[in-house]
C-alpha cells in the first residue's frame, strides 16, 4: 500500500506541477528572481512531502498545489500590469559600474562583493574591470556588461563591410534520425538527403550522429 501511495502521488504530482509550469510560463526558468526561486523550491515540497505523509491524499495535494499555483500566478499578473509591484515584487536593475567606476553602495545594497562581481564579468567577456564602461547587476543575478569602446569588438557597420542577413541552421539527421519537418522545410526529400550525406562517407542515415543544413553554405555532417 505504501509503494502504491508513493506512486499516486508522484504521477498525479507531476501532472499538476507540469501544468502549473506551463501556466506560469518560461519565466520560472530563464528569468528567475529570488521570489521565482522561493516559490518553484515550495512547489516542488508541496509533493515532494507528500511523499511521507499516508495521511495526504491526492485531493489535499491538487488544493495545496492550486492555492499556491494561483498565488504565483496573480503575483506574476500583478509585475505586468503595475510597474510600482514590480519593483516591489522582482526588484529592480542596479547599475555597479558606471562610466568605468565601480559603484560601492549599490555592490553593498545587493550584498555583492568583488570577487563576485569579476566572476560575473568574466561570465560575459569581462576579463578586466577596466575594460568595463558600464555593468548592471539584473533582477535575475546576472550581470548586463558594456565594454569600453577601445575593448568592444568592431561591428560590421565600423569596418564598412557588406551586409549579409543572418540565416538559421536546420537539423536535418539528429541520431541517426531523420528530423521529417525540418526536412520538408528546405524542399528536400529523403532521396536527395541520402545523396547528400554519401559525399561524406556515409552509407545511410543510421551512420550518421549529426546533419545540419544552412542556406549558402555547405552541408555539415558528422558520422559516427
Amino acid at each position: 500500500m505504501e509503494y502504491l501511495h508513493i506512486l499516486s502521488v508522484l504521477v498525479i504530482g507531476y501532472f499538476f506541477l507540469f501544468i502549473m509550469a506551463k501556466l506560469l510560463g518560461k519565466t520560472q526558468i530563464t528569468q528567475i528572481t529570488p521570489f521565482d526561486f522561493i516559490s518553484a523550491i515550495v512547489l516542488g515540497e508541496l509533493v515532494g512531502n507528500a511523499l511521507y505523509d499516508q495521511e495526504t491524499g491526492i485531493p489535499e495535494i491538487f488544493f495545496a498545489v492550486t492555492v499556491w499555483g494561483t498565488l504565483i500566478y496573480a503575483t506574476e499578473t500583478l509585475t505586468q500590469k503595475f510597474k510600482r509591484a514590480r519593483k516591489l515584487l522582482e526588484g529592480e536593475p542596479s547599475i555597479v559600474i558606471k562610466k568605468g567606476k565601480i559603484i560601492f553602495e549599490e555592490l553593498k545594497k545587493n550584498h555583492l562583493d568583488i570577487n563576485q562581481l569579476q566572476h560575473l564579468l568574466r561570465a560575459k567577456d569581462v576579463f578586466s574591470i577596466r575594460e568595463c564602461e558600464y555593468a548592471i547587476l539584473e533582477t535575475d543575478g546576472t550581470i548586463s556588461a558594456l565594454k569600453k569602446a577601445l575593448y568592444s569588438t568592431p561591428t560590421i557597420q565600423d569596418l564598412n563591410l557588406p551586409l549579409n542577413n543572418p540565416e538559421l541552421s536546420v537539423t536535418l539527421i539528429l541520431d541517426g534520425e531523420v528530423v521529417w519537418d525540418n526536412l520538408k522545410s528546405i524542399n528536400w526529400d529523403e532521396t536527395i538527403l541520402k545523396n547528400e550525406i554519401k559525399k561524406f562517407g556515409a552509407n545511410g542515415i543510421k551512420d550518421v550522429l549529426y546533419a545540419e543544413w544552412k542556406k549558402g553554405e555547405a552541408l555539415h555532417v558528422q558520422t559516427y
